[in-house]
């Protein structure tokens, strides 16, 4: 099976563990079934040095869980995955990983049980703890996520073509579980309001208006919060925004994303990085938005 599945980027500002963008940016997987217990995983690129080898490794897991919940006896794994998605960078990978697991799971599956959406949405939501990400790695597109009483739920939206992305990386990580810790339990009811307008308006101007983005990017709910932790990222969220790009905080960072209103805006934002961050190294990866999500596919050796 090759499983193809995209980065993400998660909150968009104001959507707080609501809101995510899946990017065109992908890690690809080749997987087969071995016999139970025997592992083979070959890794190139992102986490090539550190990614564990063995049955503690994020994919297997996902896969092995998958088929136990489903009532399935799981297999053995080889692997042979190319990242490209940065580690640590805010930019959905281990969320990837769930997802590229999940999929892996549905093709070896195929024809003894099927996992449909909600089932593939329910188990990534349970392994990652939050849907925001998982979402549009899973559908593509623009996403809003939400927990009810059934469990997670979805809805996918369609980005207008003015909308260019364009996502900064540093070399340096952050951890989300860190970034999560610095944000207070209670928020002031301006700031919540603020929010709320800030998310409604942002799906507008994303599917409808890009002329609204930066307005609509606004945020007073966790990006300040989680600065102190990243000054750099703070640095350049805020030049960019007093420029006049819709900057904001990538998940839970340090990448930075720019929703911009056309490929040439996109240049003159990095421009601006390029003079007012000079003492931190940022790569610029213009993408687009990715409107399928994960994949999955057979694979023959040889083919794409």
């Amino acid at each position: 099976m090759l499983v193809r599945v995209p980065a993400t980027s998660a909150n968009l500002g104001p959507g707080f563990d609501t809101l995510g963008l899946a990017l065109s940016l992908y890690d690809e997987l080749v997987v087969t079934a071995l016999p139970d217990g025997q592992y083979e995983i070959l890794v190139t690129g992102e986490g090539e040095a550190d990614v564990p080898r063995d049955a503690s490794n994020l994919v297997v897991s996902t896969v092995r869980f998958a088929f136990e919940a489903m009532g399935v006896r799981p297999p053995g794994l080889r692997l042979v995955a190319r990242n490209v998605i940065p580690h640590g960078r805010g930019l959905g990978s281990s969320g990837a990983a769930v997802v590229s697991g999940l999929l892996a799971a549905k093709g070896l599956l195929e024809g003894i049980v099927e996992i449909d959406d909600d089932a593939l949405l329910r188990l990534a939501t349970e392994l990652e703890g939050h849907p925001d990400n998982v979402a549009p790695a899973l559908f593509g597109g623009l996403t809003i996520a939400w927990m009810d009483e059934t469990g997670p739920q979805h809805k996918k939206l369609l980005v207008h073509r003015g909308v260019a992305p364009l996502v900064f990386v540093p070399e340096f990580t952050m951890s989300t579980k860190i970034a999560r810790s610095l944000q207070p339990l209670q928020v002031p009811r301006e700031d919540a309001v603020f929010n709320v307008s800030r998310s409604a308006l942002l799906i507008a101007a994303l599917t409808q208006s890009p002329e609204l983005l930066l307005a609509a990017t606004g945020d007073r709910l966790h990006q300040n919060y989680r600065a102190q932790a990243m000054p750099a990222t703070d640095l350049l969220v805020r030049s960019l925004r007093a420029a006049g790009f819709a900057a904001v905080v990538s998940g839970a960072g340090p990448s930075v994303l720019v929703l911009a209103d056309g490929p040439g805006a996109r240049l003159a934002a990095v421009e601006v990085a390029s003079t007012s961050s000079a003492d931190t190294p940022w790569e610029a990866l213009m993408l687009a938005v990715d409107v399928k999500g994960g994949t999955v596919k057979e694979y023959a050796e040889g083919s794409t």
